[in-house]
């Protein structure tokens, strides 16, 4: 076969299998097609599948198959990582600047707190540590990816749940907001080659000047040139952070988050963002299967994550219980709330394919990371659904 149909049949299995497991097992409630997607990335990759059936594996997942969906995978990840910048809403978020500040700082710098204390544990073994890393970046990358909140996702969950329009609804997504920034910002830190600090510089100066002159160009656009014109700011910011050292994420989510929301239509926005979700992140979510590594040992990689999935957890929720008692929420709510923060899904595994490829983890870390991120977010629905019917009785 040629490389086109090896593709293609690739491409069968990314979309057939999950579906089928999904639809099939009715996971919805607890794993929802996003969170199977991703399962069925690791069931597919090196450490289970392809050593089960390494034939299969050099087969279907070639170096020419895996080229060309790397490059779908870095293209959607990239839109959705916009998509992302693009509905922060920083003008709600510094209306309400003082509830959300104390909520959105107790809700990342406790899991941040308590993650660095993982990793501090983690760096004691051999194994963990990215070949490229120094200490202080490695414990801060383990701390932050414990923080994360998945805000796209916390956006479907807060849908299903029917609450993304009510007033708690658009608080969450207030401090998640908040969260968001302060997390590429971190990463922005981690991955600073001093090297390259005044490539670095360079870009950030630039991005400021040319962000202004863009914003006002976009403010005459009519709307349906505003989504070509963002299309190409994308792929251009993201080069440019590449080309200074901070990755291309980082520069996707800078293109997006220096544009507003209200500049395109929310329909057209959410059908986007689930149509990338749909058409093109499955490829994505093999890609990251395919890098999970269980060379450490599989019972120590779920030791990691188990410690790591606590530490976020924890974190989150006595940092929104802390903030609860201080802003004298209603009972319950600051646990509600904390729960739902520590979704971690999409972002979390874009965070840590970063830090994978600048070297300041193993694969072995990014599997641990991975499995704290599949079941972090597993949890969300059905500890949320209840405690949300309870307090609306």
């Amino acid at each position: 076969m040629n490389v086109t149909e090896i593709f293609l049949i690739a491409v069968t299995i990314i979309f057939t299998i999950p579906f089928l497991i999904w639809r099939v097992g009715r996971t919805e409630y607890y794993a929802p097609l996003v969170v199977v997607q991703i399962i069925t990335g690791i069931l597919l990759g090196p450490g289970i599948m392809g050593a089960v059936f390494p034939e299969y594996y050099a087969f279907v997942f070639n170096s020419s198959v895996m080229q060309s969906m790397n490059g779908i995978a870095w293209w959607a990840v990239m839109i959705f990582v916009w998509i992302a910048g693009i509905e922060l809403d920083l003008h709600q978020a510094w209306k309400h600047r003082w509830e959300s500040g104390i909520t959105a700082g107790l809700a990342l710098g406790m899991p941040l707190l308590f993650g660095c204390a993982a990793a501090i544990g983690m760096v004691v073994f051999d194994g963990w540590i990215g070949p490229k890393a120094m200490t202080w970046q490695f414990v801060l990358g383990i701390g932050m990816a414990c923080a994360v909140t998945a805000l796209p996702i916390l956006i479907l969950f807060m849908e299903k749940l029917e609450i993304l329009r009510e007033p708690i609804g658009q608080r969450i997504l207030r401090y998640a907001s908040l969260d968001d920034i302060a997390i590429w910002g971190v990463l922005a830190l981690i991955l600073m080659d001093w090297n390259r600090v005044g490539r670095q510089a360079g870009f950030l100066v630039g991005f400021a000047i040319i962000g202004f002159g863009f914003r006002k160009l976009m403010r005459r656009l009519p709307e349906r040139d505003r989504w070509h014109v963002g299309f190409i700011w994308l792929p251009v910011c993201s080069f440019c952070a590449d080309w200074a050292g901070l990755h291309f994420m980082v520069g996707a989510f800078l293109a997006g988050a220096l544009m507003d929301g209200h500049w395109f239509n929310q329909k057209q926005m959410d059908f986007l963002r689930q149509h990338v979700l749909l058409v093109m992140m499955p490829v994505f979510f093999l890609s990251t299967g395919l890098k999970t590594n269980w060379s450490i040992g599989g019972a120590e990689v779920f030791i990691a994550a188990f410690v790591l999935l606590f530490a976020s957890v924890t974190g989150k929720l006595i940092g929104s219980h802390f903030a609860g008692k201080i802003l004298q929420w209603q009972p319950g709510e600051g646990l509600l709330i904390g729960w739902l923060l520590q979704t971690k899904a999409l972002i979390m595994i874009i965070f840590a394919n970063v830090l994978l490829d600048k070297g300041i983890i193993t694969s072995g870390t990014f599997t641990a990371l991975l499995l704290m991120a599949v079941f972090s977010t597993m949890l969300t629905v059905p500890v949320v659904t209840p405690r949300l019917a309870r307090m609306n009785r």
